[in-house]
C-alpha cells in the first residue's frame, strides 16, 4: 500500500485568479528525471473544475477585451520584470522537473522574455486595424477593426513547458483574449512557478487560468462548447485529432506538431564548424525538441569527414544532472520516454543498422538512477526502417549519405511525412538558395544547426508538422483575434 500523499506536494489549479485545490483524488506524480524521484503530484481535474475554469475565462474575457492596450502592456511589462527577478528559480524548476542542463534552462527563460516583448509590440502595432476614407468620393469610409474572440484552450508539451506557455499566453493577454492552460502533467512545475508571478503582476482574474490533468483533461477542455479556439504544441498524433475536432465544431486552431528534420552537408562546407553546430542540433536537450536534427545526409565526398567528426564529438558528451558542473546533456524527461528511445535503438539493430555510437554504453552519469540515454548514431539502415520515418524525439541520429543536392532535396520532401525544418551546410550561396527554394518545410537553416526563429517571427511548419490557420507566437494575432469590417456613411 502506498503511503498517503502530503497535500502540500499537490499542485493546485489556478482559476479566476485564485489557487484552488482540486477535489479529485486521482493524482499523477511528476518526477526529477535525473534521480527518478517524485517531486509532487497534479490532479486529474474533474469535469466541474474544467467548466469552472472555462466560466472564469469567459468572465475574464469580458474584462480583458475592454482594457486599453496600454493597460495590457503595463501588465506584461510587470510580468517581464518579475520573470527577470525570478529567472534562476524558473531555470532551476526546468532542470529539476524536465532534466535539461542549467544553460539550456536559462535559454528557455530568455526566449520566454523575448515572447513577452514581442507580445507588447503586437499590442501597439499589428492590432491597430486599418482605415480608408472616401471609398466612394466624399461619402463612405471603411474600417478594419481587430477584435479578440473569446476564451481559448492552450495545451503545452512536456519538453518546452515555459517556452510553450510564452508562445501563446502573453500574446493572448496583449490582444484581449482569455485562456485556460492545461500544462503537461509530466513537467508542470515551472508553469506553477510562473502562475505565481502572474498573480503578483496583477493579471486580471479569469484572464489566464490553469487546469491540471492528463490527456483526457486536455481533450475535454479543448472540446468544451465555450472554447472558441485551441493553441497546441506537441505530437502529430494529438494535433491531428484536435484538428478534426476543431473542424467539426468550428473552433480556431494553431496546432504545432512533430518533425523529422534533415541536415544536409555539402562537400564544400566548413567541416569543423559544421560538426560543432550539428552536435547541438541533434543532442541538445537530449534531442527532445521539434527543431532537433534527426537524419544526417552527407553529400558525396563530405561523408567520411563529417561523419567521423560527428561521432567523435558525440562520444565526448557527458551525461548527468543539469545543476552539476561539467554536464553536457541531461536525462530524458520521463521513464516511458526513455523506454521508447531504447526500443528504437533495439529496432534499429533488428533492422540491420550499424551503430557508429551506442548511447546505451554512455555511463558518464555515474550512480544517478535517472532516465539517461547517450547520443546514438546509426548508419546503413534500410529505407523501410521506422528510424528513417518516425519522429523519435530523442538522442538518436540516422546517417543517410546521398550522391547530390537533388537527392538530398528528395529526401527532405518525399521520404518523410513531416515538413518542420531542413538545414544545409555549404559555402556556396547558389546551392543554399536552390535548397531553400526547393524544400517543402517551414524552417530552413543555412550553416545553422537549429533554425529557431526569433520571437517576433512566427513558428512555421508544413505537411504533418502543422495543422490550423495560425502558427504560434507572433502569428497568434490571427488565432486570438479576427477582423471586423465597418463601412459607414453619414448624411
Amino acid at each position: 500500500m502506498s503511503p498517503p500523499v502530503d497535500e502540500a506536494n499537490i499542485l493546485p489549479n489556478y482559476i479566476d485568479g485564485e489557487f484552488v485545490r482540486s477535489k479529485s483524488n486521482d493524482l499523477i506524480p511528476f518526477y526529477n528525471p535525473a534521480y527518478d524521484e517524485i517531486i509532487g503530484y497534479v490532479p486529474n481535474s474533474t469535469d466541474e473544475e474544467i467548466s469552472a475554469a472555462v466560466d472564469a475565462a469567459l468572465r475574464g474575457f469580458e474584462q480583458s477585451r475592454k482594457l486599453a492596450p496600454s493597460e495590457r502592456v503595463r501588465l506584461l511589462l510587470k510580468l517581464r520584470e518579475l520573470i527577470i527577478a525570478n529567472s534562476d528559480t524558473l531555470a532551476r524548476a526546468l532542470v529539476i522537473n524536465h532534466g535539461r542542463t542549467y544553460d539550456e534552462a536559462v535559454g528557455e527563460v530568455k526566449r520566454t522574455l523575448e515572447n513577452i516583448e514581442a507580445a507588447v509590440s503586437i499590442a501597439y502595432t499589428l492590432s491597430k486595424g486599418e482605415l480608408m476614407i472616401n471609398i466612394e468620393t466624399g461619402i463612405i469610409d471603411e474600417y478594419l477593426i481587430r477584435e479578440p474572440l473569446g476564451a481559448f484552450a492552450i495545451l503545452t508539451p512536456f519538453n518546452i513547458p515555459l517556452h510553450a506557455w510564452s508562445s501563446f499566453i502573453p500574446y493572448a493577454i496583449a490582444l484581449g483574449a482569455s485562456t485556460v492552460l492545461k500544462p503537461s502533467e509530466i513537467t508542470p512545475l515551472v508553469v506553477y512557478e510562473v502562475s505565481k508571478l502572474m498573480e503578483q503582476a496583477g493579471i486580471p482574474k479569469g484572464v489566464v487560468n490553469i487546469i491540471h490533468g492528463g490527456p483526457t483533461v486536455g481533450e475535454k477542455l479543448a472540446g468544451h462548447k465555450d472554447i472558441v479556439g485551441i493553441g497546441f504544441i506537441g505530437s502529430t498524433k494529438v494535433a491531428r485529432k484536435l484538428y478534426e475536432m476543431a473542424g467539426r465544431e468550428g473552433k480556431r486552431a494553431s496546432l504545432n506538431a512533430g518533425s523529422k528534420n534533415v541536415t544536409v552537408v555539402m562537400p564544400d562546407a566548413d567541416m569543423e564548424k559544421s560538426a560543432q553546430a550539428i552536435i547541438s542540433s541533434y543532442f541538445g536537450m537530449s534531442g527532445q525538441r521539434c527543431f532537433a536534427g534527426s537524419i544526417l545526409a552527407p553529400v558525396g565526398k563530405a561523408k567520411d569527414s563529417i561523419v567521423n567528426a560527428f561521432v567523435k564529438n558525440a562520444s565526448k558528451i557527458r551525461l548527468g544532472y543539469g545543476l552539476q558542473n561539467d554536464v553536457d546533456m541531461g536525462p530524458l524527461a520521463y521513464r516511458a520516454h526513455q523506454q521508447r528511445i531504447l526500443s528504437y535503438i533495439n529496432r534499429g539493430e533488428e533492422d540491420g543498422g550499424r551503430l557508429l555510437l551506442d548511447g546505451r554504453q554512455n555511463k558518464t552519469y555515474g550512480s544517478l538512477k535517472g532516465y539517461f540515454v547517450g547520443p546514438t548514431i546509426f548508419t546503413d539502415l534500410p529505407e523501410s526502417s521506422t528510424l528513417n520515418k518516425d519522429d523519435i524525439f530523442g538522442p538518436v541520429a540516422v546517417v543517410r549519405p546521398v550522391d547530390g543536392l537533388e537527392e538530398a532535396i528528395d529526401l527532405v520532401n518525399n521520404k518523410t511525412v513531416y515538413g518542420h525544418s531542413a538545414v544545409i551546410f555549404t559555402s556556396n550561396p547558389k546551392i543554399a538558395r536552390d535548397f531553400t527554394l526547393s524544400v517543402n518545410v517551414g524552417h530552413v537553416g543555412i550553416n545553422i544547426g537549429i533554425p529557431q526563429p526569433i520571437s517576433y517571427f512566427p513558428l512555421s511548419g508544413r505537411k504533418q508538422s502543422f495543422f490550423g490557420g495560425a502558427h504560434s507566437r507572433f502569428d497568434t494575432l490571427r488565432l486570438f483575434t479576427d477582423h471586423k469590417i465597418l463601412v459607414s456613411r453619414w448624411w
